[in-house]
């Protein structure tokens, strides 16, 4: 196994353990002492658990190498694995919005001490595995461990939100205004709602790269200037790039010389290729199409 994909599992099973402890801590002190933002954030967990061994399997699939039946690679299964994220997520705020909001017509439960310290406890393991996820994710392009980073980010916020709602909640208790106990649930609403703007940007980019959409313009033009470095190049005719999970495929039209010999082509498209592929890492495989050019305009 490669360091990569090393590197990618780890982060992963660290993701999917530290998940389990959480959902345990905050599910079982939510419930004992009257939490509702503290259970809905351990029901968050609970989801993240199931989205974090979809990465797991997903990162396993991306790494197998092309074949016949997938001849541009297995990448796109650790996209399908964010997009798997982001319905689970849609879900949990669904629910976590819907108890919320039955919370405020009950009565006001007292909440102890316990569940600020739990909620505590993940808002800070939360944050370090987001730092962490997503820094392994970015330096090898993974998208399932992107989408992970993003899903331990959501619980920062819902962790967050239920510290101060079951702050607000124990001051109340303390200065004889028990009302103030409805921060606790109001805090759980708020976390749903910030857990539904995470799975916009986790919808959206799993769509782009499903639907093919073009790379970034500033990695076009970081192509592009490689592709004119060749004095060979004429013109570029058409340049395009998509992403395939963790690594790009880029298409290139370029003009040259009518006159060449079929051999001065097939260096030039070699010269193409290298270039680019060494000013961006990421990129897998270059198409490079030669267009005849000749000086007096007809081509």
């Amino acid at each position: 196994m490669s360091y990569r994909n090393t590197s990618s599992v780890v982060a992963g099973w660290v993701s999917v353990t530290s998940n389990v402890f959480l959902t345990a801590l905050k599910v079982v002190v939510g419930v004992l002492f009257g939490s509702p933002a503290l259970f809905a954030d351990g029901i968050h967990s609970a989801s993240d658990v199931i989205a974090s061994v979809a990465t797991l399997g997903a990162m396993r699939v991306s790494s197998r190498p092309a074949d016949d039946d997938h001849p541009y690679g297995h990448g796109k299964a650790e996209v399908l694995a964010s997009g798997v994220v982001g319905v689970l997520l849609f879900i949990t705020s669904a629910w976590i919005l819907f108890r919320g909001i039955e919370s405020l017509s009950q009565p006001v439960e007292q909440v102890g001490a316990l569940p600020l310290i739990a909620a505590g406890v993940s808002l800070i393991w939360k944050q370090l595995l987001y730092v962490y996820t997503m820094r392994v994710g970015k330096k090898y392009s993974s998208k399932g461990l992107i989408a992970t980073a993003y899903d331990h980010l959501s619980d920062v916020y819902a962790s967050l939100a239920a510290v101060i709602g079951i702050g607000i909640a124990l001051a109340g208790r303390c200065i004889g205004h028990p009302n103030l106990g409805y921060a606790d649930p109001i805090s759980s609403i708020v976390v749903a709602l910030l857990i539904w703007r995470i799975t916009y940007t986790i919808g959206r980019e799993a769509i782009d790269v499903l639907m093919e959409k073009n790379v970034s313009e500033s990695k076009l033009n970081l192509y592009e200037r490689q592709i004119t470095n060749i004095q060979e190049v004429k013109r570029i005719d058409k340049i395009r790039a998509r992403e395939l999970g963790n690594y790009t495929l880029v298409d290139v039209r370029v003009g040259v010389s009518g006159d060449m010999s079929i051999q001065e082509g097939h260096d030039i498209s070699r010269r193409i290729k290298s270039a680019i592929m060494e000013a961006d890492n990421t990129v897998k495989e270059v198409l490079v199409h030669l267009n005849p050019w000749y000086q007096d305009g007809n081509s």
